[in-house]
């Protein structure tokens, strides 16, 4: 019985000795907050390689073939570009060629006139 209630004790003890709070506060200097948000405007400005798997002349057409993207491919991202006097349905934004390929092959499959875009270079 004292072996039990020794137990129970340390146990018990342990308990209430581990739990401890605390109360952080973190100051931060105000360039930080704007070198983020310069890098958030630089990121938001590179250019990324991207697949195009729809060139159709009618809107009607090209909402259709971005809506069957979306439910074939839900994790990429889709958009239309008109460029008169077509529509161009692309999907994804890949930083990597590596992983635009990747990516592009799968989508092949499903899409055999697909092409995959390089990013455009600033002059």
């Amino acid at each position: 019985m004292k072996k039990i209630f020794y137990v129970l004790f340390i146990v018990y003890s342990t308990n209430y000795i581990v739990a401890q709070e605390g109360k952080i506060t973190i100051s931060q200097d105000q360039q930080i907050t704007q070198l983020l948000d310069l890098y958030k405007k630089a990121l938001s400005n590179t250019e990324y390689y991207r697949i195009q798997v729809g060139f159709v002349s009618d809107d009607r057409k090209a909402r259709e073939i971005k809506n069957n993207v979306e439910i074939d491919f839900p994790d990429l991202p889709s958009r239309i570009d008109f460029d008169s006097p077509t529509y161009r349905i692309r999907v994804g934004r890949f930083k990597s060629k590596l992983e635009a390929e990747r990516k592009f092959n799968e989508v092949r499959k499903k899409y055999p006139n697909a092409m995959l875009l390089k990013p455009k270079k600033s002059t």
